[in-house]
């Protein structure tokens, strides 16, 4: 690393190990990171970083200092349905129980107190980012901006009426004017966010494709998300979603796809062919019995692959260190190859290709002077992580999210050994609490 250039900060950071994610290469360490309004200005040795004087200096003699974690996909304020409708089929899951609970409890209030509860987790758990598709996202903004994190809010799109609007034309109304709201916000970003190929028809994407080409807006969507989808998609019109996507111009390299289990050789050529992103979601992949994602098929096809939890509802938590270790293992279980999904590629899924998918990666994703200073530093003192040979393969493959102890979002502590900084983690439980006595009938 170059000499130091700076001889103050208002951050200094004393790491026993830095972990850039880019570029590859070994963790640093005995190193030190130095803040400056908000952006990164120096990554050198400790001995070097000792000339720089600081308004506030750290000294984390155990800790792994790595950028925070980007979490590609969620619905946040699904948080207060937790645990209430397990061990469903998707389908059963979605048409029985998630949706008339939404039709009966959604509303400015419910995402409000939601998006709290579930953004107060991921900070918690070293998420400095969060994409976000659910109704009311102009609430959910107002909330990400007192928490302090970053995200980009994928506004639902529906060809039927929701909580948030009566139909198309409502949906994109409102979604423009968020955009206009926040395009020159440092912290929000603003997507499209047609919910899936089953519930938007040819004439609502078609209009996605034109805004968003105009606008130079991404778009996420879930995709392929279960067999039945495909095949119901195939007897209906002959076409796989994927294909229909295409020819109607929606996939393109801001077009972020979650879920992806249910792909052929011919979808995955098309993605990549076509530039666009994945977001795997393991877990709540698993818990709905949704399928496998071929995600070291997708990799080797030079598809950029991100990760998500997904919903609470269906997780049932927002922790993205236990969701990289999913995908690790089962990335492995699903190529029937040890040497697939290695830790290091699990780390740069969590980090810097979600940024990437996410259209940010020129500002977080990675540890580079310049970089907007999004940062986390784990604790691995604890005797589940000893003893440490490589430091990257102890957060990938250990419980390690409760090991969180700072975190900083464009150079301001959100996280401060531990204790939320932004947010009241009281109130939030107690609100929470109201919410499950009143859907409960208590």
């Amino acid at each position: 690393m170059p000499a130091p250039t700076i001889n103050s900060a208002d951050t200094l950071i004393f790491a026993r190990w830095i972990i850039p994610v880019t570029p590859a290469s070994a963790p640093l360490s005995h190193y030190a990171i130095a803040i400056n309004d908000g952006v990164i200005s120096a990554i050198l040795p400790a001995t070097e970083a000792q000339a720089i004087t600081a308004k506030e200096i750290l000294h984390l003699d155990h800790h792994a200092v790595m950028p925070g974690l980007i979490n590609a996909h969620g619905h946040a304020a699904m948080s207060l349905f937790r645990g209430m409708a397990d061990d469903k089929s998707l389908h059963t899951w979605l048409n029985d129980h998630i949706w008339p609970a939404e039709g009966q409890w959604v509303n400015a209030d419910f995402v409000r107190d939601g998006s709290e509860l579930a953004i107060a987790e991921m900070l918690r758990s070293g998420t400095t980012t969060f994409s976000d598709m659910y109704f009311f996202p102009e609430v959910t903004a107002q909330v990400a901006r007192k928490a302090g994190i970053r995200a980009q809010l994928s506004f639902p799109i529906f060809d039927f009426p929701s909580a948030w609007g009566s139909g198309p034309n409502d949906y994109f109304r409102k979604g423009l004017a968020l955009l206009d709201e926040h395009k020159y916000s440092e912290l929000i970003n603003i997507a499209f966010g047609p919910h899936a190929p089953y519930t938007v028809g040819d004439e609502a994407m078609q209009r996605i494709v034109t805004f968003a080409a105009e606008l130079d807006v991404p778009i996420q969507i879930h995709l392929h998300e279960t067999q039945q989808e495909v095949d119901d998609a195939v007897a209906q019109s002959g076409k796989r979603p994927i294909a229909r996507l295409a020819e109607l111009g929606l996939l393109g390299p801001k077009t972020q796809c979650v879920h992806l289990t249910a792909l052929n050789d011919e979808d995955i050529a098309t993605l990549a062919s076509h530039g666009c992103h994945a977001v795997h979601c393991p877990e709540s992949n698993l818990k709905l019995a949704s399928g496998f994602s071929p995600i070291e098929k997708m990799r080797k096809a030079g598809i950029n692959v991100a990760i998500g939890t997904d919903g609470a509802a269906s997780n049932n938590d927002l922790d993205l260190f236990g969701e990289m270790r999913t995908a690790a293992l089962l990335g492995k279980a699903v190529a029937e190859d040890a040497s697939a999904l290695p830790d290091s590629y699990a780390l740069e899924m969590a980090t810097i290709n979600g940024a990437k998918a996410l259209n940010i990666d020129h500002l977080v994703g990675s540890l580079e002077v310049g970089k907007q200073a999004d940062i986390i530093a784990i604790d691995l003192s604890a005797l589940e992580q000893q003893p440490i040979y490589n430091p990257v393969s102890q957060i990938a493959y250990t419980n390690i999210s409760h090991r969180v102890r700072y975190s900083w979002i464009m150079g301001r502590k959100v996280l401060d050994n531990g204790e939320l900084t932004t947010l009241d983690s009281r109130d939030i439980i107690a609100r929470a609490e109201l919410w499950r006595k009143k859907i409960s009938g208590e």
